[in-house]
């Protein structure tokens, strides 16, 4: 009895490490991931490679901009390709086309991250959909 005891119990012990391992090394899988993805997202704005940020992007996307005492604004998608396409690299100069990237949360197949540039921050929302993150909501507060 004392072995069969022993045997269940290392069973136990190693069967949940490993399970413990796997969960980590997705999490950090899509930590990664999520991470890439918002990074495509802005370098794509910067250089004005709409294909590059439209790649980023889920088919529900939508984005609220909030600036001062302006009436706040939605953006859609095919809105926010279509304006980079039309309108090129921004103008921003290169020396503060800077970003920061910090993943808040992965929780399965949903992600929050922030982007923070030297004129807005932006707060996302991403869903992940056969084995892709997508950026699903943002919402953008300019500020200057």
């Amino acid at each position: 009895m004392n072995r069969f005891a022993l045997a269940l119990a290392l069973s136990l012990f190693f069967s949940f490490n490993i399970s413990t391992y796997a969960q980590e090394s997705q999490t950090t899988a899509d930590l990664s991931a999520v991470r890439v993805t918002v990074t495509n997202y802005i370098e794509g704005y910067y250089t004005g490679d709409a294909r590059r940020m439209e790649q980023t992007l889920h088919p529900h996307y939508l984005k609220h901009v909030i600036h001062a005492d302006i009436r706040m604004s939605e953006q859609t998608g095919p809105e926010i390709i279509r304006e980079v396409r039309s309108h090129g690299v921004p103008d921003i100069p290169k020396g503060e086309r800077t970003e920061q990237v910090t993943v808040l949360d992965v929780a399965g197949d949903i992600a929050s991250a922030k982007l923070v540039t030297p004129g807005w921050v932006d707060y996302m929302t991403l869903s992940k959909s056969a084995g892709e993150w997508r950026i699903l909501s943002v919402v953008q507060r300019i500020d200057n």
